[in-house]
């Protein structure tokens, strides 16, 4: 297939974009804006390929987008450019709404005459994957799951936008019948994830001897997902899903955040022991993130039973992956630590 994947650069877009050229075969046309937490070296395996092509472009600018569409002529889109880190949306809001909201609009509505253009087989065969997370959903309680028919419930600037985003996918296939197709995921972990999220800011602060900051009392419960298992099911839905539905991707591994922090440090007890005591040692509480949802889960049925989609990596497999893939590639994460982002709290704001 031919692919014009947005936010290509960043954590879940490189991972598809690997997959996508390395093990599908697929032509890919990377749109990324660039921001601090796009990276072009997490693309580098497919960069070499003849199938890659790349445009720093901000999904904002109608002018990039429709050219893209025009050049490149792709037979899906897969969404991913997107402002994600909740701690980030308190501190600075507008990006999302910007990002998220706007950026989004002008990509549906460029696809829409970009679509409107195709003919026969190629108007048919066309898809627009609209990637979102379950953090639209709100909190959960100890009990149950998200479904594809939950309420949405955003509770932060980040959700809120996404939330939005989410809407105008649905309402450009309601509307002018663009044929949109849906996600939402779990929380995303694995390799070349940019360290100011849970697993990877554990990783190198553990390492580099620093603190290892947990919100609240570390009871916050959410459902992880492999990266590689997500890019899996991202290229699944664009090729099998049905139009106008929703898909929920989640790996079926809820884990609290003090448990995960824990699994780190005995994973690195392990393979890379301190000179005396534990990692665990480095663990402490903080003050918890305003609005901090209690708990999320992913019910993943519909995507398994539909489409055969299932995650590959346990939980356990995953982190040991995550881990050593840390531990081996300290140049990817070492420019990033010397300079736009060394492991400080953010969204204290609120």
């Amino acid at each position: 297939m031919r692919l014009l994947i947005t936010g290509g650069a960043g954590f879940i877009g490189s991972a598809v974009v690997r997959k996508a050229i390395g093990e599908m075969g697929d032509d890919v046309l990377v749109l990324d804006k660039l921001t601090y937490a796009g990276n072009l070296s997490s693309l580098a395996p497919a960069a070499r390929s003849p199938r890659y092509s790349f445009v720093r472009a901000d999904i904002c600018d109608r002018g990039a987008v429709k050219a893209a569409f025009d050049r490149f002529r792709p037979e899906a889109v897969l969404h991913l450019a997107a402002e994600s880190h909740v701690d980030r949306s308190i501190d600075g809001p507008a990006a999302f709404i910007e990002t998220n909201v706007v950026g989004t609009f002008v990509l549906l509505s460029e696809a829409l005459g970009y679509w409107r253009g195709l003919k026969g087989e190629a108007s048919e065969t066309f898809r627009f994957l609209h990637i979102s997370t379950d953090e639209v959903f709100g909190s959960l309680g100890a009990e149950g799951l998200f479904r594809e028919d939950s309420p949405y419930r955003p509770n932060s600037p980040y959700s809120a936008s996404k939330a939005s985003a989410d809407h105008l996918a649905r309402a450009w296939r309601e509307t002018y019948g663009l044929p949109t197709i849906l996600t939402n995921c779990s929380n995303n972990y694995g390799p070349y994830h940019f360290p100011e999220k849970l697993i990877p800011l554990a990783i190198l602060n553990a390492v580099e001897g620093k603190r290892l900051p947990v919100y609240g009392r570390g009871e916050n419960v959410r459902d992880w997902l492999y990266v590689e298992d997500h890019a899996a099911a991202l290229l699944t839905v664009a090729r099998r899903g049905a139009v106008g539905q929703s898909y929920n991707v989640g790996g079926r591994s809820e884990r609290r955040n003090i448990d995960v922090a824990r699994a780190i440090c005995d994973i690195l007890d392990e393979i890379r022991p301190r000179a005396t005591g534990s990692y665990r040692d480095q663990i402490e509480f903080v003050a918890d993130r305003p609005g901090h949802d209690l708990r999320y889960a992913i019910d993943s049925s519909k995507i398994e039973r539909e489409l055969g989609w299932r995650p590959r990596e346990s939980f356990e497999t995953g982190l040991r992956k995550t881990v050593r893939w840390y531990l081996d590639n300290p140049d990817w994460w070492g420019a990033i630590r010397s300079g736009r982002y060394r492991g400080e709290r953010l969204g204290l704001s609120g």
